[in-house]
């Protein structure tokens, strides 16, 4: 599971197996955990997190949005 990128309580990563889906990020904090598909940016699916918290991690995810597809990239070598 690497970790692309840390931002206050959030962890944002994906899973050595993520290469058949779409591009994503997983995101988690404590027990809650969301995925985010990353072209284009929309939320997939969400375990816990509130609205709040759904909407500052899509703010993260668009100001990081370039770092996180060459993240992808350089690891699943698309």
């Amino acid at each position: 599971m690497p970790t692309v990128l840390k931002v206050g309580p959030y962890r944002f990563f994906f899973y050595s197996g993520d290469n058949d889906e779409p591009v994503h990020i997983h995101i988690e904090r404590d027990d809650d955990i969301a995925k985010f598909w990353l072209d284009p940016i929309r939320l997939q699916s969400s375990g816990g997190f509130c609205r709040v918290e759904v909407s500052n991690i899509h703010k993260i995810i668009n100001e990081n949005h370039l770092k996180l597809l060459e993240a992808w990239n350089e690891y699943f070598g698309s």
